[in-house]
């Protein structure tokens, strides 16, 4: 009798914003029969004990501005770990679809007759409830703006200044290199005097922020020592708890 082949399956996987806690309840399931996890660098290590004794475990993170695995490399693992395994996991930071390239991923796997699964994870933006900053308020905001600190390019986005013109909360991922732009960019439009906060790990035990107006952004850091990973909220939403 001929045995029937396992089509092989990759399984994107959002970790959440930090604290191992908060990932669902099908991620958790997903990781206790894990054959081989692909994680990434703002995953918490502490989901991995979450995997079977034989569970092969592979870094693949990108350390902001540093050293950093190829996406290349983690879609050569992705196949090859596919078909010699039967399955993989992809375990990424936050959720995989918002800044996480993890769509790239799943339409790679499709194209390679990879069989592919999305998980979403609690957005890490999410975590700013944590500071008492809710991303809308009635009467002080009617909608979020998310948008990329650093484009592929290394510049600043060209949305935020679209996201300025409203009353949205804009939230700026991966934007701790670009803070003096950021600043500089309301303050020439005239808008240095919004709140906003800066949130770094937000929801682990190193969580740390800052809040003050967006013009004095940078000195806010560095009062701090506020780094990456970290997220930047703009908007009357930061100032309600004060």
């Amino acid at each position: 009798m001929t045995d029937i082949l396992q089509q092989p399956e990759l399984y994107v996987l959002g970790a959440g914003p930090g604290d191992p806690e908060l990932i669902t309840v099908k991620g958790y399931k997903i990781l206790q029969q894990a054959k081989v996890v692909l994680y990434d660098n703002l995953a918490n290590s502490e989901l991995l004990n979450l995997t079977p004794p034989d569970c092969e475990k592979i870094y693949v993170g990108k350390q902001p501005y540093g050293k950093y695995t190829s996406q290349e490399e983690i879609h050569s693992l992705i196949k090859h770990f596919a078909f010699s395994k039967g399955s993989v996991v992809r375990l990424k930071g936050g959720d995989p679809f918002i800044f996480g390239r993890g769509f790239e991923e799943i339409l790679f796997a499709r194209e390679q007759g990879i069989k592919t699964y999305y998980i979403p994870g609690i957005t890490s933006m999410q975590a700013s409830g944590l500071e008492d900053i809710p991303l809308t308020h009635r009467a002080v905001s009617e909608g979020i703006w998310v948008v990329t600190g650093t484009k592929k390019d290394g510049t600043l986005s060209a949305d935020l200044r679209l996201a300025m013109q409203s009353n949205a909360t804009v939230v700026i991922y991966m934007g701790m290199k670009q803070l003096a732009s950021i600043a500089a960019t309301y303050i020439d439009a005239g808008f240095g005097d919004i709140p906003a906060a800066i949130i770094q790990h937000a929801s682990t035990i190193k969580q740390k922020s800052v809040k003050g107006p967006v013009k004095d952004l940078v000195a806010l850091a560095e009062s701090q020592q506020l780094t990456h990973p970290a997220i930047i909220i703009i908007g009357g939403v930061t100032n309600l708890a004060i």
